[in-house]
């Protein structure tokens, strides 16, 4: 099980100054625990307008390594992120293609999804698993999927969903997960999309089945 920090900037006028100050350092940090396997993936998050909303940080660690990673993080310690979440997460291994190589796009090339489910459904979650990896299995295996994997409670029991899709806008990214069984037979109640794309770090090989 790792865990995964999901971080809200704000909303003021001097939001993207205070990230732009502190980026190069950022960087610093993120690459370095990509080098040593610590970070499994992190990008940022853009609103419909095209404005930073946030980051989305996956770690390979447990919750003492997510708090040493918010205590070396720039964003986290400078006041970039003025809200975040650390959650406990696990990456359904897959069969993935590699994370995206070479320059750091201009425009937005993905679209994450952070899916809540509703009160109760854990049993019905079970239910459909199975149909939903059925459907996510081809996807991963042919680049659709980047990344897949459950939110969890403190239970280690499954309490949502985070999936990152080769769609470029967030309209793309709806229209392919409103045919999922998760959000067909009301799994996931709350959904939130925001579009991406990633800097080439040297990152590790994304879990994969055994």
């Amino acid at each position: 099980m790792g865990y995964v920090i999901i971080a809200w900037d704000g909303t003021d006028k001097e939001a993207l100054d205070r990230r732009m100050a502190v980026r190069d350092r950022h960087l610093e940090v993120i690459t370095r625990w990509a080098k040593e396997g610590r970070m499994n993936l992190g990008f940022p998050t853009f609103r419909p307008d095209g404005s930073i909303a946030g980051s989305i940080m996956f770690l390979d660690e447990d919750e003492v390594g997510a708090k040493e990673y918010l205590s070396d993080e720039p964003f986290a310690r400078e006041g970039v992120w003025q809200s975040y979440e650390a959650r406990p997460f696990r990456i359904a291994p897959l069969e993935y293609q590699p994370l995206p190589s070479g320059p750091t796009p201009s425009k937005p090339t993905h679209t994450v999804v952070i899916a809540e489910d509703g009160e109760g459904v854990l049993a019905k979650r079970l239910a459909v698993r199975g149909a939903h990896f059925e459907r996510v299995s081809g996807l991963a295996k042919d680049g659709t999927l980047l990344l897949g994997g459950a939110l969890l409670n403190a239970k280690g029991e499954m309490v949502g969903s985070i999936a990152i899709t080769k769609h470029p806008t967030e309209e793309e990214a709806r229209a392919f997960w409103a045919e999922d069984p998760y959000v067909k037979e009301g799994v996931w109640q709350k959904m939130q999309y925001f579009t991406t794309r990633f800097a080439p770090l040297p990152y590790k090989p994304l879990p994969r089945p055994e």
